[in-house]
């Protein structure tokens, strides 16, 4: 049976809690928490051993402490290096016990290495499916087309939202074939009449990465549902 849709809160922090913590880390699920946040969106990669991680690059330079690419580390090297203040890379696993008992909506966002598309889409929507019973059913996204049909295939009862840049013009077949329940894009690309035909589907718009009160205000009287934003301690 499929889950019903997600309610949505104006803001949702970007990458687990902004600027207030290190991305993609469980201080940042916190931060987000202490900050009255209901929603949160972070990245998922596969390490070398398929292991699910919170991590946005597929290499380790510009959020760690370590070298290479993801993909073609182990947990042992993975699990030891800095992701910032101290924090360590988190797990799929630890993200999801900590939003689940926060009651956080959660938006994972299917982050595959190249080469890596399907398998990272199957291990993303197996766990979800079989490990994610309590708490809000979270929604999955992907700029990765392939993986959010594989993950479709694979577990057709999650939510999921389709992601890109600038929304193409036939997104909304792409919405059906996967009975996306939102539609995800860059705010300075979101068009009106992207929103009108968005409005007439039913589909709620989600805008990233909105920083600053005026732009949220403009958007938000535009039509769009909700905003990722990284000043969650100016917005929300």
């Amino acid at each position: 049976m499929k889950r019903p849709a997600p309610s949505l809160p104006r803001y949702i922090a970007h990458r687990c809690g902004g600027v207030l913590a290190p991305e993609n880390t469980l201080a940042g699920l916190r931060q987000a928490t202490a900050r009255g946040y209901r929603a949160v969106e972070f990245d998922v990669m596969l390490s070398a051993d398929g292991t699910p991680v919170l991590i946005h690059d597929e290499t380790l330079e510009r959020t760690t402490n370590g070298i290479g690419r993801v993909c073609d580390t182990p947990d042992a090297v993975l699990f030891s290096l800095d992701a910032g203040q101290g924090e360590n890379i988190p797990t799929l696993v630890e993200a999801a016990a900590l939003c689940q008992r926060y009651g956080l909506l959660a938006n994972i966002e299917i982050k595959p290495a190249a080469g890596h598309e399907a398998r990272t889409a199957e291990t993303v929507a197996r766990f979800v499916a079989e490990h994610w019973r309590q708490g809000v059913a979270p929604l999955l996204s992907s700029f990765s087309y392939e993986a959010l049909c594989v993950a479709h295939r694979l577990a057709p009862q999650l939510q999921y939202g389709l992601l890109y840049e600038t929304v193409p013009p036939d997104w909304q077949q792409q919405r059906a074939a996967i009975a996306a329940v939102t539609l995800h894009c860059a705010a300075d690309a979101v068009s009106d009449e992207v929103l009108g035909e968005a409005a007439a589907a039913g589909v709620p718009v989600l805008c990233y990465t909105v920083n600053r009160p005026d732009e949220a205000e403009a958007l938000f009287a535009r039509g769009v549902s909700s905003l990722f934003t990284d000043r969650i301690d100016l917005l929300g």
